[in-house]
């Protein structure tokens, strides 16, 4: 019975990287400074995210509106995926009405292709709901991207 639960867990996981593998490659525009040019955070986000061989898996918290909503982050490195990383990132959330829109999967694809430098990070995020994050990250070791990312984020309660 444990076995059936964690084959089918594998499965779930795997169906949903290569998910957020497809949607790396969308055609979302991905979000810039301009894209908040002019408008106040909603608000503030933290997360830890470890990524082994092109595959994310974190946690964080939303601050918004004077409440903190714990969530997940499962993400996806597109490319050949080498690398070790562990990122601790924070920043601003935009364009947040109401915690409702805040899961889903974030585009990100304005980063440069190659090697990442511990503490390089400067993400832009967005999802179909039009939210955007604005992380700034302090990184341990270095991973390979194509510059073009996907997270995934789960409220904790889903």
């Amino acid at each position: 019975m444990a076995k059936a639960r964690s084959v089918s867990s594998t499965a779930s996981t795997v169906a949903l990287l290569g998910t957020l593998a497809l949607a790396a490659c969308s055609s979302v525009t991905p979000p810039t400074a301009q894209s908040i040019a002019g408008l106040s955070p909603d608000g503030r986000v933290t997360m830890n995210e470890t990524f082994v061989l092109g595959f994310a898996k974190g946690s964080g918290t939303l601050d918004f509106q004077g409440q903190t909503y714990p969530f997940t982050v499962l993400g996806t490195v597109v490319g050949p995926g080498v690398g070790y990383s562990k990122i601790k990132a924070g920043g601003e959330v935009y364009k947040l009405t109401k915690v409702a829109d805040f899961p889903g999967r974030y585009i990100q694809g304005t980063g440069p292709a190659g090697l990442a430098k511990a503490g390089s990070g400067d993400l832009w995020l967005q999802n179909s709901s039009g939210v955007i994050m604005h992380l700034r990250d302090t990184e341990t070791g270095a991973i390979l991207s194509l510059g073009r990312d996907a997270i995934l984020i789960r409220m904790a309660s889903q």
